[in-house]
């Protein structure tokens, strides 16, 4: 059983329970064993296992082998690792220069930024190094962070040793560099951290400062994937395309483009055409460029940058359900369709290239058809916080033929732009549809539970006779102020409502996660701040209630009388229609003090009805989902 746990549950261990260095240190969860991930090489192995790299595993690169052993090996390093690391996220803290996301950078000039970088590099001994990592490079608004994972994983199918750079991480910094298809280990990232923090350190001077965060981030991961000798770098932009640090790759081996709308606008511009201009900043001279379908603003400014440089510019249709063959895309939504095809374009290109298709597939394959591998890859795939479905663990439990509790379900979608919030209510209208029938009544086993408890949006099908459930749709959303709630909200609900789905409460929240602090898994999380600022919570709330009742219902009251505690459970249950200001709670929406006291409240609402079924959908903030992500994987 232990085994059949380790082979399909490798990401929920991962991500649940907080191992995402597996391949290093002894798991708790199985005391007395010793197990390590044969997918992810670069790692060494504190408990007797040997170092492996270099390999490649075109047979098992979507396999765990479990090793177990009863020895009693010394593990001192596994207990130094944590205060090591956490001294490393305090260093990485000092590198916010920006108290705001929309804030002044430090770093003034269109290109002292990208010169900085290619200094910082030098110093490092990369530059020819990184001229020899053959790197796929992706730029665009939405899509960018799927499209890598998909490419990621359909390359490493194909036998290749991957790198993966991705922004930004939701529950630990190590997520955003990933090799053969699995977070780096804190061993390994210390190693390298530690590496460039003190060779950097050295050569600071008056013109030339410690990076700030990103830049350091994007060297870091240049050291990381130069180190483990990685076949191929799939690097995601930052923020832009032109001025990003990622753009000191001088000569990539393909481009790619997603999906472009109307995001980070105090910086890259108020139109879609100024927007384009800086996304289209990573196509180079000679090398191949591809992009998804574009609104026309947008598709000319690429078609002129890419004339400019004289290379054709591909643009790939969505995948069709006749090219997938019967195979379910892992990442959910019609949007990945596109994202898919980008992927597929991408390696297609990125393949022959290198001279590899030739070597791999010998064109045996037509236009219309994808290899295996490319298949495996994109039901493989994966990306946290995007149209993922998590059962809380501590809520689905029963004895016997009687439920211990009620239903909790956390729809995850990090969408914080309208598009992407489009893109998201049309997901979860079909997931939650879908997932109607998921049974609570049975007694399940510890592997079943778990796998039915992390998906990514990939929905599994159980039938539940019981008959007089209360399903009840909950929002829980908080936003940064440089977006417009007044777009977002709107554009959730009139997507919902035109797919019959309706959410029957609202719940405004505070964010953990600081914007000035770089945090860890392991970091302390307060259950609740006195006098934190709620103000933009309740700002949120006044737009939703007009929505909902088509007019101003709030006023100042309701600010007192809501940060006086938390709503009776009643809240749940009253009707939309019947509330009024003056119900107090019993309004269609609340304010919560905090992000893990309404986590508890939730679980204490099913606890304590099991007919209870709650899916409850997070939205609005990638700082928001990886919140509640760490939340419930403790």
């Amino acid at each position: 059983m232990v085994q059949v746990l380790l082979s399909n549950n490798l990401y929920l261990c991962q991500e649940i329970m907080g191992h995402s260095d597996i391949c290093v240190r002894r798991d708790h969860f199985l005391s007395g064993f010793t197990w390590m991930a044969l997918s992810s090489p670069s790692c060494s192995h504190v408990d007797g296992v040997k170092k492996l790299k270099g390999l490649r595993y075109r047979n098992m690169s979507s396999q765990i082998v479990g090793k177990f052993s009863r020895n009693s090996q010394d593990i001192s390093q596994e207990f130094q690792l944590p205060s090591a690391y956490e001294s490393a996220m305090e260093a990485l803290s000092t590198l916010i220069t920006q108290k705001k996301r929309n804030g002044t950078s430090a770093i003034s000039g269109p290109n002292q930024k990208l010169d900085r970088m290619l200094r910082y590099i030098k110093i490092l001994g990369l530059e020819e190094k990184i001229a020899d990592l053959k790197i796929i490079h992706v730029a665009g608004t939405k899509g960018k962070g799927s499209t890598c994972a998909f490419s990621e994983a359909i390359l490493r199918e194909c036998g290749f040793r991957t790198g993966l750079f991705t922004s930004p991480h939701l529950i630990d910094v190590r997520e955003r560099y990933r090799l053969d298809g699995m977070d780096i280990c804190q061993e390994n990232f210390l190693q390298y951290f530690w590496e460039c923090w003190n060779q950097l350190k050295a050569n600071i001077s008056e013109d030339l400062p410690m990076p700030p965060l990103f830049q350091f981030l994007t060297v870091l991961a240049f050291k990381i994937f130069v180190s483990e000798k990685v076949d191929v770098a799939i690097i995601e932009v930052g923020l832009g395309g032109k001025l990003d640090s990622t753009n000191v790759i001088k000569e990539p081996v393909v481009c790619g483009i997603t999906s472009l709308g109307m995001d980070h606008m105090e910086t890259l511009g108020d139109t879609l055409g100024q927007i384009a201009s800086h996304k289209a900043g990573i196509l180079k001279p000679q090398i191949p460029a591809f992009s998804v379908p574009q609104l026309s603003e947008a598709m000319e400014v690429l078609q002129e940058r890419a004339n400019a440089l004289k290379i054709p510019l591909e643009v790939v249709a969505p995948l069709t359900l006749e090219k997938l063959n019967g195979t379910r895309l892992s990442l959910s939504g019609d949007h990945q369709l596109s994202n898919a095809a980008l992927a597929v374009s991408l390696c297609k290109s990125w393949l022959r290239s290198t001279g590899n298709w030739e070597r791999l597939f010998e064109d045996a394959y037509e236009e219309n058809s994808l290899p295996e591998q490319f298949l495996r890859g994109l039901s493989a795939a994966r990306l946290s916080g995007r149209a993922q479905i998590v059962v809380d663990p501590l809520i689905n439990a029963s004895g016997g033929n009687k439920r211990l509790s009620g239903g909790l379900t956390f729809y995850l979608d990090g969408a914080h732009s309208p598009e992407s919030m489009y893109a998201c209510a049309r997901w979860f209208s079909a997931a939650a549809v879908e997932r109607k029938d998921l049974s609570l009544s049975s007694v399940t086993s510890v592997v079943e539970t778990m796998d039915r408890a992390w998906t990514n949006g990939n929905i599994k099908h159980c039938h539940n006779q019981e008959s007089e459930e209360i399903l009840k749709r909950v929002l829980l959303f908080n936003c940064m102020d440089a977006r417009d709630p007044q777009i977002l909200l709107p554009k959730l609900v009139d997507t919902c409502a035109s797919s019959g789905i309706y959410l029957s409460k609202a719940i405004f929240v505070p964010s953990i996660s600081a914007y000035t602090k770089v945090t860890s898994a392991t970091s302390a999380i307060p259950s609740y701040t006195p006098g934190k600022d709620l103000s933009w919570q309740f700002n949120v709330q006044r737009i939703w209630e007009r929505i909902i009742h088509g007019k101003d219902v709030l006023d100042q009251n309701l600010k007192l009388n809501a940060s006086a505690g938390l709503p009776p459970r009643e809240f749940l249950y009253e009707e939309t229609s019947h509330c009024s200001a003056e119900d107090r709670y019993f309004a269609s929406s609340a304010v919560f003090p905090s992000l893990p006291l309404t986590i508890n409240w939730l679980r204490d609402c099913v606890r304590e009805n099991p007919s209870l079924r709650l899916q409850v959908l997070v939205t609005g903030s990638l700082h928001l989902v990886g919140d509640v992500l760490k939340l419930l994987r403790r």
